[in-house]
């Protein structure tokens, strides 16, 4: 099979006409002013050392040197052998709470970048798995399906943030119970669940969920961002100190004790972010345990270039256009 690796490159080789047009165009107007010179002997004598013939051919060289050049640009190829990658992996389901508390700065730059920071580390880490996303807040909302197309997950994460949730809280129940429904039920094990927050709301439907999670094969791991003092949190659209009901200002603390018991609950680990990088690995260690199921295979085919012989070719037209003289061969 052959085939172009960058097609548009072609388009150049619309310039292959226009060159011509250009030098007919550039011959005949070279004719009409040597006719307004003279006498026709006398300029025939002047210029008889010329030889259109080499000066055409001239033109012709650099016109397929040009040809050569843009092909191997768009660099064709032929298909060569073809490789059957099969992986094994899980399906991992990555939850991040993105409620307003989460934008409390007791870790900098605040609890949501820094999410996010671990976040970026495991897409890239698990890109042989298949993964999904949820965001949650006061209600949960499934980002991204499990799949093995990671391409637009960090585009997801960029976006993450209370805008993502309008309704503001943090229902970890409700989330865990989203993660539930989206793997497949059939199966009893290869699942995996990261929950990331900062468990600032106590939410008894939670420890249920997790329960009937490991009822069905499914791993729940936890991350704590923030610190257990605490800080205030300060309202991005207002930019003032977010209070209660009665005006007292709001102190948003790590529940590190619920987040802690659902790890426990759910035969996984609880890690504490403060190093994404380290975070990061702890997790995939965890993961590492658990059995993995064959997922998808595809053929991947590989294809051998040739830019190089177009280009090489390109090389020694123009070389030797430049030895080509446009004076005629003077027989002794």
């Amino acid at each position: 099979m052959f085939r172009f690796e960058h097609p548009y490159w072609l388009a150049a080789l619309i310039l292959v006409p226009v060159l011509v047009i250009l030098f007919v165009n550039a011959q005949r107007i070279r004719k009409q002013k040597l006719a307004l010179l003279g006498d026709p002997g006398l300029v025939k004598a002047l210029t008889g050392s010329f030889s259109p013939a080499r000066h055409i051919r001239k033109f012709i060289l650099v016109l397929v040197a040009l040809v050569c050049l843009a092909l191997s640009i768009a660099n064709p190829q032929l298909k060569g052998a073809s490789l059957d990658q099969s992986r094994q992996g899980l399906d991992v389901m990555l939850i991040m709470d993105v409620s307003k508390s989460m934008l409390a700065q007791d870790i900098k730059p605040n609890r949501l970048e820094r999410s996010r920071q671990l976040t970026s580390i495991l897409i890239d880490q698990l890109s042989n798995n298949r993964l999904g996303m949820i965001w949650f807040a006061g209600r949960a909302y499934l980002q991204m399906p499990l799949t093995t197309d990671l391409s637009a997950a960090k585009l997801f994460l960029q976006n993450a943030g209370p805008a993502a949730v309008p309704t503001q809280g943090t229902v970890i129940g409700e989330a865990l119970k989203l993660a539930g429904n989206s793997f497949n039920t059939k199966e009893q094990k290869y699942k995996a669940v990261i929950l990331i927050s900062d468990g600032e709301d106590h939410d008894p439907e939670a420890l249920e969920v997790v329960e009937r999670l490991v009822e069905s094969g499914v791993m729940i791991n936890t991350v704590g961002v923030g610190s257990i003092a605490g800080t205030t949190i300060i309202d991005p659209e207002t930019g003032e100190t977010k209070k209660d009901a009665n005006g007292n200002v709001v102190i948003s603390k790590l529940n590190e004790e619920q987040l802690r018991n659902l790890a426990v609950k759910g035969n996984g680990t609880y890690v504490y972010l403060q190093d994404p990088s380290s975070a990061a690995q702890t997790l995939l260690a965890q993961l590492d345990g658990i059995e993995k199921k064959q997922l998808e295979s595809s053929d991947s085919v590989q294809y051998n270039s040739f830019f190089y012989v177009l280009l090489l070719l390109t090389l020694l037209l123009l070389i030797t256009e430049i030895f080509i003289s446009e004076r005629k061969t003077v027989l002794q």
